[in-house]
């Protein structure tokens, strides 16, 4: 393998005629990093990996692959190989011929591409199936054949571009331990696109949130669940999502309350001024703890059974929420049930209503970013 490639791009911007795709986006992918870029359908994740690819060009901005300007550069000059959705292979080619295609068109010796393939398929499982065409393959075999044609280019860096989202659900969750252990083995820099959070929790080594053409937040998995910088990031990253409601502080700033609920506030998130006056509030659906003498009372809507925890639908106040309990719990609450429950205080997350940053620091109107 080639060394690992540093990428990084600078206040990039990407427009079509007055439709501006991405604006002033700054990244710095590290070498040997697993990066995922995460968000909506329409956010521009993909428009950013093409443009990264060297397929779309540059309105404006710098891409530096490994430090060197390569805004003009071809995509077969950039050393990074790119791993499709549709997994692109040639239906008439055997699953060898198709791996070795783009090592054949740079007229490499037949012994040297012999051993890469067959070292890229016994990595990925595909040595039984050298000889057949896709058409025979399973949608699995199909992407692991995709993967090995950009393995035997041994590329400084690889794109993957949605790769798993023609696969069923439990054929995905094997493809990507799959891919995580690929990315241990070879120490590759790798750029990940997805619109599933899941995906992008599981795999990354940090993440890139995007909406609207913008960068919403980068950081690990871990900072992103347990320290989102806005609401969008804070709805968007965890399954089942953040729960949301519409609060205002109580009195001496110490607590906040809405329609259903009162609750105590971590001192770091006691702010003192907000640009709109207007708070939300939110909590992960695993951190309710059903207590009989909490301060807070929601109803029982639906109750989901999921194995050996269970998933509360409840209506506080006006609005809904889903809370994770274990089974035994939900076990003894039923639909229409009154139950009581609490948050603790370094479990809330507030956010200014008026520009949905969230406020964490004691200081007037400050956010983290």
């Amino acid at each position: 393998m080639s060394e690992a490639a540093t990428i990084e791009v600078r206040a990039l911007e990407k427009r079509y005629g007055d439709n501006t795709v991405l604006s002033n986006i700054d990244l710095s992918i590290g070498a040997g990093e697993f990066l995922v870029l995460v968000g909506p359908s329409g956010c521009g994740k993909s428009t950013l990996l093409r443009c990264i690819a060297g397929l779309e060009s540059l309105t404006d901005g710098e891409l530096l692959i490994d430090g060197k300007l390569c805004n003009d550069v071809s995509p077969r000059d950039r050393d990074l190989a790119m791993v499709f959705q549709s997994y692109a292979l040639y239906p008439h080619m055997t699953v060898a011929q198709n791996m070795a295609f783009s090592l054949s068109v740079r007229k490499m010796p037949k012994d040297e591409i012999s051993r890469r393939v067959e070292e890229a398929a016994a990595r990925l499982g595909l040595s039984d199936l050298l000889g057949r065409l896709p058409k025979e393959l399973s949608g699995g075999q199909r992407q692991r054949v995709a993967v090995g044609r950009a393995i035997v280019r041994q590329p400084k860096g690889f794109l993957f571009d949605e790769p798993l989202s023609n696969l069923d659900a439990s054929l995905r969750g094997h493809m990507r331990v799959e891919l995580k252990k690929l990315h241990l083995e070879l120490g590759a820099t790798m750029v990940y696109v997805t619109h599933d959070q899941v995906e992008a929790m599981t795999l990354a080594d940090r993440i890139a949130v995007l909406e609207g053409g913008d960068v919403q937040q980068v950081g690990t998995p871990e900072e992103l669940y347990r320290r989102p910088d806005n609401k969008f990031v804070a709805g968007f990253i965890g399954s089942p999502p953040m729960n949301f409601f519409e609060a205002e502080y109580a009195g001496d700033r110490h607590s906040v309350r809405g329609e259903g609920f009162e609750f105590t506030l971590a001192e770091e998130m006691r702010a003192a001024d907000l640009s709109g006056g207007s708070l939300d509030i939110g909590w992960r659906p695993t951190v309710f703890e059903l207590d009989g003498e909490g301060p807070c009372e929601g109803q029982v809507e639906v109750v989901e059974m999921l194995g050996h925890e269970s998933c509360l639908h409840l209506l506080i106040g006006g609005a809904r929420a889903m809370a994770i309990v274990s089974a035994k719990a939900a076990a003894e609450v039923g639909i229409g049930d009154r139950v009581r429950f609490s948050i603790r205080p370094d479990d809330l997350h507030v956010f200014d209503r008026s520009s949905g940053r969230a406020l964490r620091s004691g200081k007037a109107g400050e956010a983290t970013g």
